[in-house]
């Protein structure tokens, strides 16, 4: 199956055609940057930067981060489809699926604790360090992401 996927009409496309790539490289670039670099603004704001930023604010940022993380599971499986059957034997390729899987689930339970809490942050003027830690190991997941995509980009080149 994986090599039918390779050798559709799409997929010769996106590989052969000039801006084929490049655009759905782009694309995933761009959504790997709002993606993960909203996740991380919202994430410091709980370190105390951006201290002007009040926490039920930060829950107008979450649409612009679903609407990235669509934008990068379509660029990101036409870029897949390219190379089906190598990504799949890829382990920084696994690796960096199932730590989306994780990053996603951590996000939407964010998400859906700042909906809840986010007034009462507010209040208080700060929140309690186990929130503090929820967040922190979200950020770690969405570095692990970058990083295993980069290993995914670098090392698969190798091969």
């Amino acid at each position: 199956m994986l090599e039918w996927l390779e050798t559709t009409q799409l997929s010769e496309f996106i590989r052969t055609n000039l801006w084929g790539w490049p655009i759905a490289l782009t694309l995933h670039a761009l959504g790997t940057g709002l993606l993960v670099g909203l996740i991380f603004v919202i994430g410091l704001r709980f370190f105390g930067m951006f201290e002007l930023i009040r926490f039920s604010s930060l829950n107008r940022l979450f649409p612009i981060v679903w609407f990235a993380f669509g934008l990068q599971v379509l660029s990101g499986f036409l870029l897949w489809m390219t190379k089906a059957s190598r990504y799949v034997a890829d382990g920084a390729f696994e690796l960096k699926v199932l730590l989306i899987v994780i990053g996603v689930a951590l996000t939407y339970q964010f998400s859906q604790t700042m909906q809840r809490e986010a007034v009462s942050w507010d209040t208080a003027g700060a929140v309690s360090s186990h929130k503090a830690r929820f967040v922190a190991a979200m950020l770690l997941v969405w570095a692990g992401v970058l990083i295993a995509g980069r290993l995914t980009g670098y090392l698969g080149s190798l091969v």
